[in-house]
């Protein structure tokens, strides 16, 4: 006999609602250590961003994420010293004006922000629905659990910067985490003094915005 599901019907929501998201999306921010506050993050207020990432899309509802958080401030100066030695060989990447302004730029706030936290990759032990032909959408699903948790402190006026100038291993090594595990993201998280306008990159005119039109095509490449 084929088994039946029964399928309970999800939530519809208004325009406002609508709207509301829209803002949160184009007013994320990500936020360097000069604007972090000494504010203590509640328990609860936490736990709201956690519960955001856990809800994430992920490839076979694998779920493929571990999350550590980290108030400790000896572990925090054991990353940020991983941090300045990966970004010193960083600013050779870049030549004449670039490197100049490279060495201005405030890049993390991982020592500045109350609580960091690092969102690991866990490998499957097995075949995962949907990730046969493609292994990498595993790592994107890990992506969207940190999607949700910028914006879910964004909604809460909360910033977040997220560390990409660091060796994984030497972070891996410092928060203990198994071997198979693979570092997705390093997040800096606190209450700042406030939010900019527009992406600070941005403003400093490192990169400027492409056009919507450049970045979209329809129905194939011309």
């Amino acid at each position: 006999m084929q088994q039946q599901y029964h399928m309970e019907i999800g939530k519809l929501f208004t325009a406002h609602e609508v709207s509301v998201l829209e803002e949160i999306i184009l007013n994320r921010r990500d936020v360097r250590g000069n604007r972090f506050l000494q504010k203590e993050i509640a328990d609860e207020v936490l736990d709201k961003l956690v519960s955001a990432a856990v809800h994430a899309p992920s490839v076979g509802f694998s779920q493929p994420w571990e999350i550590v958080i980290i108030k400790d401030a000896l572990l925090k100066q054991q990353i940020k010293d991983c941090f300045d030695e990966e970004n010193a060989r960083a600013k050779d990447c870049f030549k004449n004006e670039k490197q100049e302004q490279y060495t201005r730029l405030k890049l993390e706030g991982i020592t500045e922000a109350p609580v960091n936290i690092a969102v690991f990759y866990t490998p499957p032990t097995g075949p995962v629905l949907g990730q046969t032909s493609m292994q990498e959408v595993g790592l994107y699903s890990v992506v969207c659990a940190i999607q949700n948790i910028w914006l879910m402190a964004r909604a809460l006026n909360i910033g977040m910067g997220w560390v990409s100038i660091l060796d994984p291993e030497k972070v891996k090594a410092i928060l203990n985490a198994p071997k198979q595990n693979q570092l997705i993201g390093y997040l800096c998280i606190g209450y700042v003094d406030k939010f900019l306008t527009r992406p600070e990159l941005e403003q400093l005119q490192w990169e400027k915005r492409k056009e919507r039109e450049t970045v979209v095509h329809y129905d194939r490449y011309e």
